[in-house]
């Protein structure tokens, strides 16, 4: 055993040494220069604009929940939670009176109810009413 650490002992340095030559040496690494992007003028996109309404009304649509000559009430289509009453306005009342007459709108027929924002007046709708049962 006295002999392997004997070798042992004279062949570390000389492993060292062998190491030292045949290794390359560290340096160090050359600075990173950072890459400027010139800032150039920005981009003007334009935003999309909703189109004017000619006649000021905004669309609902929806589900009859009720109907009568009097008023709509309607649920939205995109949210459940959504539930509008619109009065009707004199020329939508005559033509919901004709509806009426022919078996109304039932619950679940789809709608499109154009109102005014301000009075939430329903000026006109459209929908096909189901035949009654």
């Amino acid at each position: 055993m006295k002999g392997f650490a004997k070798a042992t002992g004279l062949a570390l340095p000389a492993m060292l040494i062998a190491a030292g030559f045949f290794c390359p040496s560290a340096t160090a690494q050359a600075p990173v220069v950072p890459v400027i992007v010139d800032t150039a003028v920005p981009l003007v996109v334009n935003a999309v604009k909703p189109k004017p309404k000619a006649n000021g009304l905004v669309k609902f649509e929806g589900v009859v929940m009720h109907a009568n000559i009097a008023q709509i009430t309607a649920r939205a289509k995109d949210s459940e939670l959504t539930i509008l009453t619109f009065p009707l306005s004199q020329e939508a009342s005559q033509k919901m009176r004709q509806i009426v007459d022919k078996g109304g709108y039932q619950y679940g027929d789809k709608i499109t109810v154009f109102y005014n924002p301000t009075t939430m007046q329903a000026m006109k709708f459209k929908g096909k009413p189901s035949k009654p049962s």
